[in-house]
């Protein structure tokens, strides 16, 4: 059995009308220092320019497998690369995002070292839809951490297109739920960490996009819903009480525009990206021109702290 027939990690990429971003994130994954997988990519009922680019990058990498058919949504899409997947591991990636060259060199490795661990993820550096740096997340790494913060509303702990996770394992849990759509990834963590141990590396191997389309944004209410109730089902299974009522979740955005802009700009100030603040600043002035906390922002940012 060759090295293709059995690769050590697949990589499964779920892509719908991406085509501003899914080369970028192609790219990166073909600039990986660990090379020793397959690339499955399912273009999900694209309707814009996002196949053709599919289709050029598999004709120059026989590691890309390209699987196009009528949308069905993430977790028919992801469900379909499980079943797909050759390799004992599988990298989870989204076509707005961009891994860092030595990300699945690290990741395999520590999974290696680590048999009682079935997902490893990693910090992230947030950047905005033109690649800028805004923050740097993911700080809870340890799987006591990750689960508690889980469990108490938190917010996102773990980064879905950042980790690398045992096949066998999320098989043997029935992979992706459909009922948990907008939050599937959050119910798979935390059924995995039932079973066994789910860490952050502390070094960022991702950057991580945020754009008013990413659905934590465009779909705010509905994943808030979700999330809701996904996480008291699993308090229920480890015997805790309700969510109080005036916990909230701090995981997704507003969909508003202007309080979208004012909080990528307030977290590219608060890390020290002042050109970056100011560009979401002033995104604001046109977008709410009239608001109190829009120039406080540009106050902010024009002092540069």
């Amino acid at each position: 059995m060759t090295a293709i027939d059995h690769p050590r990690v697949s990589v499964a990429l779920p892509v719908h009308n991406c085509e501003r971003y899914v080369a970028e994130a192609i790219e990166s994954i073909l600039a990986q220092t660990f090379t020793d997988f397959e690339f499955l990519i399912v273009d999900d009922g694209s309707t814009d320019g996002t196949l053709p680019i599919l289709h050029r990058f598999a004709a120059r990498d026989s590691r890309i497998r390209v699987i196009s058919r009528p949308n069905t949504g993430i977790v028919g899409a992801l469900n379909e690369m499980l079943g797909l997947a050759r390799a004992d591991l599988v990298a989870r990636m989204d076509a707005d995002d961009v891994a860092l060259p030595v990300r699945f060199e690290r990741q395999v490795r520590f999974l290696d070292e680590h048999p009682e661990c079935v997902m490893v993820g990693s910090r992230v550096t947030i950047i905005d839809p033109d690649g800028d740096a805004l923050t740097e997340m993911g700080d809870a790494l340890s799987h006591e951490q990750i689960v508690t913060d889980l469990l108490n509303y938190k917010g996102q702990m773990v980064y879905h297109p950042a980790v690398i996770y045992r096949r066998k394992a999320v098989l043997d849990l029935g992979g992706y739920r459909p009922e948990c759509r907008e939050a599937e990834d959050l119910d798979l963590f935390l059924r995995l960490a039932e079973i066994g141990q789910i860490v952050n590396l502390p070094e960022p191997l991702l950057r991580y996009r945020e754009h008013r389309a990413k659905a934590g944004i465009s779909r705010s209410n509905e994943q808030g819903y979700r999330t809701r109730v996904i996480i008291e089902e699993a308090r229920k299974r480890h015997n805790l009480g309700p969510v109080p009522e005036h916990v909230s979740s701090q995981a997704s955005l507003s969909g508003d525009p202007s309080q979208v802009y004012q909080t990528w700009a307030w977290w590219a100030l608060m890390s020290g990206h002042i050109a970056t603040a100011r560009k979401h600043a002033l995104a604001c002035i046109r977008r709410a021109p009239l608001s109190l906390s829009t120039w406080r922002l540009v106050y902010c940012a024009l002092r540069g702290h």
